[in-house]
């Protein structure tokens, strides 16, 4: 039996979740003011904050924290990378303090977890983060060589829910094309192939459907017109994009379920919900082609796809192409578990961060 404690910081949350194998033994959310958080200058000062509240935490509840044989954390943002289980070694370690790819909470989950393993004498991982990079060439290319095309999507998710298709399917996951989309605060559609994430639309600014917080692509010229009309700051026009775009700009929620229960009396919502189903289909038929129209299986998964109006609008569009499979919700904490049991029961070997 693995006995595992995986971490998984946000900007005011530290969710834990405590495994024996992949059995979720208990969860707990660890809530963290706004005063708090505002006494640090950085996140990565952050650090012995939070360590000091999951080992006040497990020593309250009982729980010997050497009884963990691994401990995992949420990957952060570093430099582009391929999917997989890392190990955090002393150059991963850094590249999450310098924040070499942009603060963001999640870069303390590879610390907390390397200090906190490193304290008992135990192996300490992430597991896919959101930079994980395995774009074919030619899907780089956007047409403007300043700007060419990055993998930023829902990396760990996307993977876990693929390689648990393949599983039930009987099959290797590196056998099967698929087009997995994750629906959540914001949405990524990738095709699957070879075992590789070959071309995905960037969940986090610029590409693809809008989601409830997010415009995805909008028209650039337009877009041009907007930023040097004087109307707006810099900032401004960030946050029209990533926070306030979708369903957001639309309606003024980002509530998936509050969109729908609308629709079903608001004109306007039935067209924002509709365009919303529209544009994931067309994105998903856009990764069809990047497949050569060989797809296995389509698979739906993310906290949008607990929406059964939602799934059954886009298996409409979409069933001609492949068979849909829908995983609602993302189980976060489970994925990262699995990861690490992968490596030490010897199913894949832990990466080496370079």
């Amino acid at each position: 039996m693995i006995r595992s404690l995986i971490i998984n910081p946000g900007s005011t949350s530290t969710k834990l979740g405590v495994f024996e194998d992949e059995n979720l033994i208990s969860e707990e959310t660890l809530r963290h003011t706004t005063e708090e958080i505002a006494q640090f200058d950085k996140i990565v000062d952050q650090i012995d904050f939070r360590k000091e509240m999951i080992l006040n935490f497990l020593k309250d509840n009982g729980t010997d924290v050497a009884s963990f044989d691994v401990i995992v954390g949420r990957g952060g943002l570093l430099k582009p990378i391929p999917s997989g289980t890392y190990a955090v070694t002393d150059a991963l370690l850094q590249d999450l303090k310098d924040a070499v790819g942009g603060e963001h909470a999640s870069n303390l989950g590879g610390i907390l977890a390397k200090e906190i393993a490193d304290g008992i004498g135990k192996p300490s991982y992430i597991v896919d983060p959101v930079v994980v990079d395995e774009l074919a060439d030619v899907a780089r290319l956007s047409g403007v060589p300043e700007l060419p095309r990055v993998s930023i999507f829902h990396a760990l998710n996307q993977k876990a829910v693929a390689k648990r298709y393949a599983k039930e399917a009987g099959k290797a996951y590196e056998d099967l094309n698929l087009i997995v989309v994750h629906m959540g605060g914001g949405v990524s559609v990738g095709a699957h192939t070879g075992g590789k994430v070959v071309d995905v639309f960037n969940a986090l600014s610029g590409d693809g459907a809008f989601s409830p917080e997010r415009s995805g692509a909008v028209p650039p010229g337009a877009l041009v017109d907007l930023c040097f009309s004087g109307k707006y700051t810099q900032s401004e026009i960030k946050k029209m994009l990533i926070g306030n775009g979708g369903y957001n700009a639309y309606l003024g929620t980002n509530n998936a379920q509050e969109v729908y229960q609308r629709s079903l009396k608001e004109d306007k919502a039935k067209l924002v919900f509709d365009a919303f189903v529209y544009q994931v289909s067309k994105d998903i038929g856009a990764m069809s082609t990047v497949l050569k129209g060989k797809v296995d299986q389509i698979i739906l998964t993310g906290g949008i796809a607990h929406g059964e109006q939602v799934t059954n609008d886009i298996k409409e569009r979409v069933g001609f192409i492949a068979p849909v499979t829908v995983y609602p919700g993302e189980d976060e904490l489970l994925a990262l578990a699995q990861g690490a049991i992968r490596v030490l029961t010897g199913e894949e070997e832990a990466k080496i961060y370079q």
